[in-house]
């Protein structure tokens, strides 16, 4: 059995399981909210589909990952720690950043004009996901 390309397998299933994990979270927390209030249904929506950007991360890693071990610069049980130990940093940033955003919908739709606060919290779990993306490409 030929494992060579597991460790690009595990960066993108990671990156997409938190991806939909917290875009679910914060979706049912859209839609929740919007029930309630009138208008300002896109930001909510909007909100709820910030955790998707770490399935890119997975993406662009799975790519990277499979070309450095077809052209001999990385071996595959190296793949796969990286693949593991980054996958999981997204994995875990995108469902955290569901959470927050879930909140943020609640909370601005009690109060709009903290919705901008709100996204920036949003906007600082995003950073660890793109610290473990940058720190996975200086690897490979």
């Amino acid at each position: 059995m030929d494992f060579t390309m597991f460790g690009p397998g595990i960066v993108l299933g990671l990156g997409c399981i938190g991806s939909a994990i917290g875009c679910g979270i914060a979706g049912m927390a859209s839609h929740g909210v919007m029930t309630h209030v009138e208008e300002g249904h896109g930001k909510f929506i909007g909100l709820s589909a910030m955790p998707s950007s770490q399935s890119i991360y997975g993406f662009v890693l799975m790519i990277r990952m499979k070309a450095a071990i077809v052209g001999g610069g990385l071996s595959s049980m190296s793949a796969v720690g990286i693949a593991l130990f980054a996958g999981l940093a997204i994995m875990v940033s995108a469902i955290y950043q569901g959470k927050a955003v879930a909140t943020a919908i609640q909370a601005s739709a009690k109060q709009p004009a903290i919705f901008g606060k709100c996204a920036t919290a949003a906007g600082i779990i995003e950073s660890f996901a793109i610290f473990a993306f940058v720190f996975a490409l200086l690897l490979l």
